[in-house]
């Protein structure tokens, strides 16, 4: 990992926070459902948040919705940018970054809009992905001139690969009209005595997804998606300079436990997954302190991904919440086993984070800003 001695940030030597507002060992895990379910305030929206498909009789049948509104709605999740924001249909609230890209998906996949035939809408069809537009995106997440969406292009690029890998996948998804929910059958058939472990799953999503990202760095020929280089870190093998984080992928799989316990598959193994480096969770270490820069000009300027004041600072956040996590099992006076890494990632460090974010900047923009493609955090 990276050393106190790292070229770009600082680490205090005092200890992480152990009092997080809203950390509870009763917190709810990490999943895209919570965001959409804070962010729908409808009625209908509140009701619809999570279980887009309760009007289907076969149980198979909704844990396929959910999977795949899970999907879409989990890769449309990069950062939304400072000035965009969303109409709910409903009420008319105004929602802004992951909220609002949370409900903007949930109407979207209830309209139908990913389905290929108007008469199933609720749906994720791989023709539909293929064929999408960016103008079909941007009418569905209300873009215009004056309410840019950051990345709308990557956004849509991605779903187009994932279509198109799903159509070239039919052990996964189907041979005939590639369905993207099919990866709850796929998940569940690898389930032994109705149990999974969640680096398994984790393991599937980077497999099957793996063609889906934009190409970055490559290592025997496959895409490594979601993976940096930063030159502190150093390897005698191929992983030199190479920093692993599948902040999306690893999302996607916290929110795919919710859809497959709830259709009777056990999921866990929870702490072999890392905290999610994104900017919730990094924002909460820079403003509280635990981290700093060492150029006070990094903070509120903007870099792209790949930058190392960006590496650094995600490296750091997987790393040092990781440290976290038992200071604060230990203040609530309870194991691993009753406040794992994903309750203490959606009650303590993501909730943390966007509270103080909101407290600091205007519209609870993070510390350091990120210039995304749509594809990545």
């Amino acid at each position: 990992m990276l050393s106190p001695s790292s070229p770009i940030t600082r680490i205090g030597r005092k200890a992480p926070p152990t009092t997080l507002r809203g950390s509870s060992a009763n917190a709810t895990p990490t999943s895209r459902s919570r965001c959409i379910r804070a962010g729908a305030t409808s009625p209908r929206g509140a009701a619809t948040a999570g279980r887009p498909a309760e009007t289907l009789a076969d149980p198979a049948e909704r844990a396929r919705a959910r999977v795949e509104l899970t999907v879409v709605s989990v890769l449309l999740d990069a950062g939304a940018g400072a000035t965009w924001r969303y109409r709910e249909a409903g009420t008319g609230a105004v929602l802004a970054r992951s909220e609002g890209l949370a409900v903007a998906s949930l109407e979207a996949y209830a309209a139908g809009a990913f389905s290929a035939d108007p008469r199933e809408p609720f749906r994720v069809d791989a023709e539909r992905l293929a064929a999408l537009g960016d103008d079909d995106l941007a009418t569905l997440f209300q873009v215009t001139r004056d309410n840019p969406l950051a990345g709308l292009a990557g956004r849509r690029a991605l779903l187009g690969r994932l279509g198109r890998v799903a159509q070239a996948e039919p052990a996964v998804f189907g041979a005939e009209r590639a369905r993207i929910g099919t990866l709850y059958d796929h998940l569940a058939g690898k389930a032994r005595k109705g149990r999974l472990w969640a680096d398994h799953v984790l393991e599937t999503v980077l497999w099957v997804f793996a063609e889906i990202w934009p190409g970055r760095l490559t290592l025997g020929g496959a895409n490594l998606g979601d993976v940096w280089r930063h030159d502190a870190v150093r390897a005698d093998d191929a992983s030199d300079r190479l920093v692993p984080f599948h902040k999306l992928s690893q999302w996607l799989t916290y929110s795919l436990i919710e859809p497959l316990e709830e259709a009777g598959v056990a999921v866990g193994g929870l702490d072999r997954l890392t905290g999610l480096a994104e900017y919730r969770n990094g924002g909460l270490l820079l403003d509280l302190g635990v981290v700093t820069p060492r150029d006070a000009g990094v903070l509120g300027a903007s870099f792209p991904p790949d930058h190392p004041v960006i590496v650094e600072w995600r490296a750091l956040t997987v790393a040092l919440i990781d440290r976290l996590a038992p200071l604060v099992r230990a203040r609530l006076g309870v194991g691993a086993e009753s406040l794992p890494l994903v309750r203490l990632l959606e009650g303590g460090t993501w909730a943390a984070g966007r509270r103080l974010a909101a407290e600091r900047r205007p519209g609870a923009a993070p510390p350091i800003r990120l210039a995304s493609d749509g594809t990545v955090l």
